[in-house]
């Protein structure tokens, strides 16, 4: 018993143990190498962010220089009235929105000291306690001067964080230093702090004491970093050495592994230290958290594979289905079956390129039930040719009578009569007939190719004469523009003539009745070229049309009045005589049809020889 194994549950299955390798690969490598690249991950984090908080930190304290800066300009500014310092440094106060206070000192004395009132009402506090603060814990002056900066932890309450900065400002006037400083509120440092989750993040102040931290209660304690150990101390030395901007080292915290990151935080002075904590237990937590939700991941990668092989699989096998059975009806003549083209890829141009089969398939199908209608009408119309070709040569013999018995009669008249002018006209009309009868049966007749030199100019008289009844008859006028300047063709006459003749009389029944007119010229190209131009005055084409007209048995007009063979003999012919053939037309303004015929020359004549034959 076979059985049967759809192609999508193979390629379902192939997804699958492609998905499954990949992802246990991905796995065990992991797993292999945590171990090994964890230590050094965690590392590399603790000093990155221990980096970050640094850089945004020295950062903020640049910030607060520059904003203290416009504080002291206006302060120190003499040329200010005391009002108009006032309103200043209130709109400051106003703008900045971080300032608690702000201080000038001259020769380690305060001089003056302004608040921001608001900000002290909110958190409880007075002036008074401020200046009690400011009087127990001096600015250093002379380390400001020495390290043109100072920062420092002056929190008072839970409510107000805050810390103290202080600059060296030279007075513009007198030249002299003053020192100014201000007591800020620390919001943003403690966004700074604060954002990590995993990782404890702190600043430390010159002193070793929190600076910024997510307790706030070790913030308003001011609380000393005393949980490095002595040996850690040492590699923090060289930050405020100057010596390195970053470090990591490893130390126990109450009997919790942890592994710290510092950085300095001024890139100039080292006044503050960034710190990053982690306990090793939580860094490898989140290591075995992360294998988890990768498992989770590769689980769920296996049933979203399954699922999307499965519609993938089914979105591939069933245009294939659908061909399939487009095929078997196709085998049963059902040409006219199409497929939606669904996708732009492979199966999509499958399903256009089988669309396009069946429409040719239906289409010759047409054009074969049209060819045998055309075959049987073409065999009536051979028929009916050879029948006026018997009938020409028939009534040539009595015209040659009439045509004589006419000339015996104008000898016996006056030529002044009546009778003689009749018996001109039936001369005249006699030997028209007689023309046009032989070059009817000269034309009916059937002949080899015969090339050789021929005037274009003959051709084309010739042509009018045999279809000069027939377009008069129908309302259509012939008007010929013939260059005599037109140098002779290498070709056979006989054949040209016919395929001026399906030119004119497609025209005229084109015009189906309407009366109009058929213009043919000729013309000598700048190329050396001989050109004859048929023109009508008929409905013209459209460019559909246009790309058909020379199809075999292609034709717009009703059935049983055209074969469709017409133009598709006379493109043959033109092109045997190395022509071309060009159609100028648009809907309602006529057509007009280019042949172009190489002249004649001896060594054309020999090479059209060779390729005829």
């Amino acid at each position: 018993m076979n059985l049967r194994f759809p192609i999508r549950f193979k390629l379902m299955s192939i997804l699958l143990l492609v998905i499954t390798l990949v992802v246990s690969i991905i796995t065990y490598t992991m797993a292999a190498l945590f171990h090994t690249d964890k230590t050094t991950y965690i590392y590399d984090m603790t000093s990155i962010i221990a980096q970050h908080v640094a850089e945004e930190s020295y950062s903020l304290h640049l910030g607060y220089e520059e904003k203290l800066s416009l504080f002291s300009r206006i302060m120190i500014d003499s040329g200010l009235p005391q009002y108009e310092k006032n309103i200043l440094l209130q709109q400051l106060f106003e703008d900045i929105g971080e300032f608690v206070s702000v201080s000038l000192y001259d020769n380690g004395k305060e001089q003056v000291t302004i608040y921001d009132s608001d900000s002290l009402e909110k958190a409880g506090l007075s002036r008074e306690e401020l200046s009690n603060y400011r009087q127990s814990n001096p600015l250093p002056s002379d380390k400001v001067i020495d390290e043109e900066g100072y920062i420092v932890n002056s929190t008072l309450n839970e409510s107000l964080p805050t810390l103290t900065i202080a600059i060296l400002i030279k007075s513009p006037e007198t030249g002299n230093f003053h020192v100014v400083s201000a007591m800020v509120r620390m919001e943003r440092l403690l966004n700074v702090v604060n954002r990590s989750s995993v990782f404890e993040t702190f600043l430390m102040d010159h002193k070793g004491s929190i600076l910024a931290h997510k307790d706030l209660n070790l913030i308003v304690a001011h609380t000393i970093v005393d949980w490095i150990p002595l040996e850690a101390r040492e590699k923090l030395k060289v930050l405020t050495d100057m010596q390195s901007t970053a470090t990591i080292v490893e130390y126990v915290v109450e009997g919790e592994p942890v592994v710290a990151g510092y950085a300095r935080a001024r890139a100039k002075h080292g006044s503050l230290i960034a710190g990053v904590q982690v306990p090793k237990s939580a860094a490898y937590l989140t290591a075995r958290e992360l294998l988890g939700n990768l498992l989770w991941v590769a689980l769920g990668l296996l049933i979203l594979a399954a699922l999307l092989g499965i519609i993938w699989a089914q979105r591939i096998t069933r245009p294939i289905e659908r061909l399939s059975e487009a095929a078997k009806a196709v085998g049963q003549g059902g040409f006219d079956i199409r497929l939606d083209v669904e996708s732009r890829d492979e199966l999509g141009a499958l399903a256009s390129s089988f669309n396009t089969m069946t429409t040719e398939l239906h289409s010759r199908e047409v054009a074969l039930e049209s060819a045998q209608s055309a075959l049987v009408q073409s065999e009536k119309m051979a028929a009916f040719g050879q029948l006026g070709a018997g009938i020409a040569h028939e009534i040539k013999n009595p015209l040659a009578g009439i045509l004589g018995y006419a000339q015996l009669s104008k000898r016996k008249v006056e030529k002044d009569g009546s009778v003689y002018n009749n018996l001109v006209v039936i001369e005249k009309e006699t030997k028209r007939c007689k023309d046009i009868i032989e070059n009817l049966m000269k034309f009916a007749r059937k002949e080899d190719v015969k090339k050789e030199p021929t005037d274009v100019n003959l051709i084309i008289e010739e042509t009018i004469a045999i279809v000069d009844h027939q377009l008069s008859v129908n309302q259509v006028k012939i008007v010929k523009v013939l260059d005599n300047q037109v140098p002779e063709i290498y070709a056979d006459g006989n054949q040209i003539k016919q395929a001026l003749i399906n030119f004119m009389i497609n025209a005229q029944q084109a015009m189906d009745g309407v009366p109009g007119e058929v213009r043919i010229s000729s013309c000598l190209l700048v190329s050396g070229r001989v050109e004859v131009r048929v023109a009508d005055s008929g409905p013209g084409m459209t460019d559909e049309v246009k790309a058909r007209v020379f199809e075999p048995f292609f034709t717009t007009k009703a059935a049983g009045k055209g074969t469709g063979l017409g133009l598709s003999v006379t493109f043959g012919i033109i092109r045997d005589h190395q022509g071309t053939v060009e159609i100028e037309s648009e809907p309602g303004k006529g057509a007009t049809f280019i042949v172009t015929l190489p002249a004649y020359d001896e060594q054309s004549a020999h090479l059209g020889d060779s390729v005829t034959a």
